[in-house]
């Protein structure tokens, strides 16, 4: 079995929220790769531009990890 395989198997054994976690964290490490297909990545753009102007904040880390029931 190769290390990725092993990964997997680990991951699918964890619950829905502690994946919903891992793959979180796991997408925060890679290099950003837009696709606006369905317009989504110019929609989170104006809301971070929005949030960058006004200084707030959508919602915690900690409410977010909280929500998902960790």
């Amino acid at each position: 079995m190769t290390r990725l395989q092993q990964l997997e198997r680990d991951a699918n054994s964890l619950t829905e929220a502690e994946r919903a976690a891992f793959a979180a964290h796991l997408l925060s490490t890679l290099s950003v790769v837009m696709s606006d297909e369905d317009e989504g990545v110019a929609e989170a753009l104006r809301r971070e531009a929005e949030m960058d102007a006004t200084g707030e904040v959508g919602i915690s880390w900690n409410d977010l990890k909280h929500g998902l029931g960790r």
